[in-house]
């Protein structure tokens, strides 16, 4: 086990919650899609927002296995 990645061990996804200052929540979406860009995750899914007049709060979820894969856990 000491060369195994921790990603072979997650169920379904990585999800990562933070509070975006923007304008608007179309702002807020275009940021929070960024993010996950920069940190290399690729391309995110956008899984929960909440705009309140200062910024957003948001759900990101990047699928490590998607649905219908083969878990590799499994193996």
């Amino acid at each position: 086990m000491e060369n195994q990645s921790a990603f072979n061990s997650v169920l379904d996804g990585l999800d990562i919650e933070t509070y975006l200052v923007c304008r608007d929540a179309m702002e807020g979406k275009h940021l929070a899609l960024q993010l996950g860009k920069e940190m290399n995750l690729g391309d995110v899914d956008i899984m929960y927002e909440e705009y309140d007049g200062y910024g957003m709060r948001v759900r990101l979820r990047k699928y490590i296995v998607k649905p219908g894969q083969t878990y590799p856990w499994l193996k």
